[in-house]
């Protein structure tokens, strides 16, 4: 696997960890999870600078923020217990199908 997709995984999995630590810290209530939240966004950036080395901004950005939405609704949907309907279902759907299409066909992204 290329380096910068492993660098590109690291920040999207950074960024996961981080987004989930902000809704565990309760409006910044609850200080471990506020730490979490705030060095796992320092990772995912710093992950995401490494990416952008390799890969243009507006390929790495939408891969970044496209799974990490996914990712996302799947946590509060399995750990917080939020409802996902029909239309957020597809909505994730076109967003996965996207996120393929970017990285399987488009030229842009590097291979």
């Amino acid at each position: 696997m290329p380096i910068q997709y492993v660098y590109l995984f690291i920040a999207i999995v950074a960024e996961v960890i981080g987004t989930t630590a902000l809704q565990a810290s309760e409006q910044f209530t609850r200080f471990w999870p506020s730490v979490i939240m705030a060095l796992a966004y320092i990772a995912s950036f710093v992950f995401m600078a490494y990416t952008l080395k390799y890969m243009p901004i507006s390929i790495v950005y939408a891969i970044w923020s496209g799974l990490g939405i996914v990712f996302i609704a799947l946590i509060g949907y399995f750990w917080f217990k939020q409802a996902l309907d029909a239309p957020a279902i597809l909505g994730l759907t076109l967003i996965i199908a996207g996120v393929l299409i970017i990285h399987l066909f488009s030229k842009s992204a590097t291979h």
